[in-house]
């Protein structure tokens, strides 16, 4: 139940840290996003000269050691690595004192859709190929999907509330917006919240071409396989990263003086119970989960200045997240600004609605709305404005987030520009 208005604080953004195939600054990742640079790219982190598709968005550049000590990051899931590093720069963004003055009131909250579950099957490999005496003793603790958020409480010192947040591809997004209830009903006065994803293996790419789901034609021109709402679009590009925010009440935030990138006014989530990875083709899900999260936020559809799509490239994905729209906003969906991250970086899965919120606040921050790269054929079922003529100058003082994900998985953020 809603807190009544007496009680419900207000949340607000304070720092931002990203680690992304595009960069791992933020004046970088921004720069690339509104530029239209893409990250996907061959794949170098295994051999995928077998498998139908061989492009992701891989970190090519990332190098834990300048965050982490070199013995803890080999004892530790890459996934728990990017998380690490994108809590770090956040934190720094945020200039939070070091050590916290209330750890007790600082949490944690991270999402992810599988954690470092490639150092179970290495182990496994070990095991029956070399016997147990192979084996490492860090091989089980660091594969489990909670670790991330636990090196980041570590890491920052956080004492506070936790939680791993595992709804697939619409984790990160979930994440944020269950730490903002955590802080909005008084349970901590800052959570440090984000996603995190890195699974670019032989059995998830290898998983995905069975499901047909990934492009199979773009291997030799890959920065344009990724190609939200565009008529010839084959799928999702798998992609790895993560994406931290600090979360604090707007009365912590205004006592240190911290400056703040946006307001996170609203969050809902829902499932479609429709199928295990196809989306309700009706979108009431969709529709529902966008609903709720404006009216968490007492928010009208016709405030809305610009929409983040889920938009992973899939021909069902596109065309449901289109009807929805259509469905909720009535005409003026054609009037709203609409743009996809994953056109860019491909789709991070459970890290991707965090990026996703960052390039929210960073949109309304700097007023520019990025992009959607590499729609080129149009799709009379995707007719809305996806500002795919470069980057276009806005105001937008109300933005939503969207994630739909595997298992029916829908999550929405509220961002707004902050006003007194």
């Amino acid at each position: 139940m809603t807190p009544s208005e007496h009680t419900r604080r207000r949340v607000v953004i304070t720092g931002l840290g990203v680690v992304t195939p595009v960069s791992s600054e933020i004046d970088g990742f921004w720069d690339a996003l509104l530029a239209g640079r893409s990250g996907v790219s061959k794949i170098t982190l295994f051999d995928a000269s077998a498998l139908p598709c061989q492009i992701a968005g891989e970190i090519s550049d990332f190098d834990p050691s300048e965050f982490i000590p070199t013995k803890q990051a080999r004892r530790i899931s890459r996934s728990s690595q990017l998380a690490l590093v994108s809590s770090i720069k956040a934190v720094d963004d945020a200039q939070l004192p070091s050590p916290l003055l209330v750890p007790e009131r600082m949490g944690v909250y991270f999402g992810t859709a599988i954690g470092g579950i490639e150092r179970a099957l290495d182990a496994t490999l070990l095991y029956n190929q070399m016997g147990l005496s192979k084996v490492s003793p860090f091989a089980l603790p660091s594969a489990i999907p909670n670790m991330p958020t636990f090196h980041v409480t570590q890491q920052i010192g956080t004492l506070g509330p936790s939680c791993t947040v595992c709804t697939a591809c619409a984790s990160g997004t979930q994440s944020v917006g269950e730490a903002s209830l955590a802080i909005r009903d008084g349970r901590a006065d800052v959570i440090l919240a984000g996603g995190v994803e890195s699974m670019i293996q032989e059995y998830a790419i290898a998983g995905f071409c069975a499901m047909r789901a990934l492009p199979i034609n773009f291997n030799h021109d890959p920065q344009h396989a990724s190609r939200p709402f565009d008529a010839k679009r084959e799928g999702f590009i798998f992609a790895e990263g993560s994406a931290c925010m600090v979360l604090e009440s707007l009365e912590h935030a205004r006592a240190r003086k911290a400056p703040v990138y946006a307001e996170v006014s609203g969050f809902a989530s829902s499932n479609d119970g429709y199928h295990i990875a196809a989306p309700d083709p009706t979108a009431v899900g969709a529709i529902r989960t966008m609903a709720w999260a404006l009216a968490d936020a007492g928010i009208e559809p016709e405030q809305v200045d610009y929409i983040n799509a889920h938009g992973t490239s899939t021909p069902a994905n596109d065309v449901v997240e289109t009807l929805a729209i259509k469905k909720l906003f009535g005409d003026r969906a054609f009037e709203i600004p609409i743009s996809s991250t994953k056109s860019m970086l491909g789709h991070a899965m459970g890290a991707s609605g965090a990026i996703e919120a960052v390039v929210c606040a960073l949109t309304i921050k700097h007023g520019i709305i990025h992009p959607t790269i590499n729609y080129e054929h149009p799709d009379p079922e995707c007719d809305l404005d996806y500002v795919t003529s470069g980057p276009r100058e806005s105001n937008p003082k109300v933005v939503l987030s969207n994630s739909f994900g595997l298992g029916g998985q829908n999550a929405c953020l509220v961002l707004k520009k902050l006003e007194d």
